[in-house]
């Protein structure tokens, strides 16, 4: 089985965000850059069928010289080889339409990417690349199984979980229950020498529609002060009459 995994370099959760050219721009200056977490559990995953069913794993990245230590990062974890698409990410339509050349012509029998990125949350690349590929899609996966070409996997959906079946080739938008967290992989020294020896090859990008634009962004609005109550009596009466909740 030949697996791609879709990488995403995304800020870490505790960076402080900024932005620039009158809040129109993301500001990188002091940002530290993480593999996107949904899509470790999806590099976890296929850790896991690489070690258990003798699977090839490779990953794909979209954005500049920039994102390769993240690159270097999976490859530690594992992954056996890496093509970072050179361009940089603008949309979840243009993204997915880079990914989707790499899938084309790698021949892959599985694609996991996150189902969606910790970034600009858009939730839409597994979805696209599926149709631009043409291969069945699964989205919000949270177990995977494979036995040759069948698939069982289960999804979340609100208010509660749906048990499917399929067949690859498939694409999986995968979130946390994948794996657990305490899966997850730290890279060890040894891994880390691997990965400077794994081919990280840069593919130039195709030429691909972009279909949203980014006009301005805004940071939440900070919290307002705070009015601590002495008593329940006091509590009630403050959310009565002052903030009118109750």
């Amino acid at each position: 089985m030949k697996i791609l995994v879709c990488i995403s370099n995304v800020p870490d959760t505790t960076s402080k965000i900024n932005f620039t050219d009158g809040d129109t721009k993301f500001d990188t200056n002091g940002v530290q850059f993480v593999i996107n977490p949904n899509d470790e559990f999806g590099l976890t995953r296929a850790m896991w069928f690489k070690e258990k069913q003798g699977a090839s794993v490779h990953i794909a990245t979209v954005g500049g010289p920039t994102v390769e230590p993240t690159m270097r990062k999976a490859l530690a974890i594992g992954a056996d080889e890496a093509f970072r698409i050179n361009t940089e990410p603008t949309d979840g339509f243009s993204v997915a339409q880079q990914l989707a050349e790499v899938v084309k012509n790698g021949g892959y029998d599985l694609v996991i990417g996150g189902r969606e990125s910790i970034d600009y949350n858009g939730g839409m690349v597994p979805g696209i690349l599926a149709s631009l590929t043409n291969m069945n899609f699964i989205n919000s996966c949270i177990s995977l199984e494979i036995e040759g070409n069948d698939v069982t996997a289960v999804r979340e959906i609100d208010g509660g979980k749906e048990k499917l079946t399929s067949s690859l080739p498939l694409v999986v938008g995968g979130q946390k229950g994948l794996v657990e967290e305490s899966d997850l992989r730290i890279p060890n020294m040894r891994g880390i020498m691997m990965a400077r020896k794994k081919t990280l090859t840069v593919v130039e990008p195709v030429d691909a529609l972009k279909a949203t634009e980014d006009k301005k962004f805004d940071k939440p609005a900070p919290k307002g002060p705070v009015k601590l109550a002495d008593s329940v009596d006091q509590l009630v009466d403050l959310l009565h009459n002052e903030a009118k909740v109750i």
